[in-house]
């Protein structure tokens, strides 16, 4: 297994990190942008105002794409395994 090898497997590692995550990161900034915006509106300065929407989103999208989310993973760790013995040997 040569450098080119590991760089490869590094950065479709890191490609799928971000795919994957991406969903639910974007959700809970646009709720966090969303809820900032209404607490400076009103200067309401309570964190569970901000936490509790934040969590409600995420399990919201969880919920809704952790589906596609696992099958990804899974899909990408099957591809890795698979790759061993043609990497290693």
């Amino acid at each position: 297994m040569d450098s080119q090898q590991v760089f490869t497997f590094g950065q479709q590692a890191l490609h799928l990190l971000l795919i994957v995550s991406a969903p639910v990161l974007l959700t809970v900034l646009c709720v966090g942008l969303v809820v900032s915006i209404f607490q400076a509106a009103t200067q309401l300065n309570e964190p569970t105002l901000s936490f509790v929407p934040k969590i409600l989103a995420a399990f919201g999208v969880l919920t809704i794409v952790g589906p596609w989310m696992l099958t990804t993973l899974v899909e990408y760790l099957q591809r890795t395994l698979q790759a061993i013995p043609t990497v290693v040997g």
